[in-house]
């Protein structure tokens, strides 16, 4: 899933990691998250938010530079590494929101069914900063022939 940096809006997130916190997360050395970060940086995904002192160095952190991602291709490889992301986070909610429908539709209103998810997700207001965050995933895709 190639992703783009939406035209929508600010940063959203309040939350910055630390480069230590990516790694740890991650299960990666910290120089390799360094590089990547340096990578997505260079093509305007993240941004350096801050850094401060502590003992042994200085704690770099960062935070992405757009309100939400839209998936333009698909890549197996990608789509899998953002839904174990979103598996990691709906682990954490005692009571989550799931739907997973198979619906037959017309080409026009699989098109209008698009447009409704988008707009209702590219216009949702943001609440102040202090308040709980909630992940939205949202997907609608053509089963491949043979599954039809």
């Amino acid at each position: 899933m190639t992703s783009a940096p939406s035209a929508a809006g600010s940063p959203a997130s309040a939350y910055a990691p630390a480069l230590s916190q990516l790694a740890a997360r991650l299960g990666e050395a910290k120089g390799t998250v360094a590089h990547h970060l340096g990578v997505l940086t260079e093509a305007g995904m993240v941004r350096p938010a801050h850094s401060r002192q502590v003992r042994g160095g200085t704690e770099r952190y960062h935070e992405r530079t757009f309100r939400r991602l839209v998936g333009t291709d698909t890549d197996a490889g990608a789509t899998a590494a953002l839904l174990g992301a979103y598996a990691e986070e709906l682990a954490g909610d005692p009571d989550p929101l799931v739907h997973l429908r198979h619906l037959r539709l017309t080409p026009a209103q699989a098109q209008h069914l698009r447009s409704t998810l988008d707009e209702l997700v590219g216009e949702a207001e943001e609440a102040p900063p202090g308040q709980a965050r909630y992940g939205v995933l949202v997907s609608l895709y053509r089963h491949p022939p043979a599954v039809r």
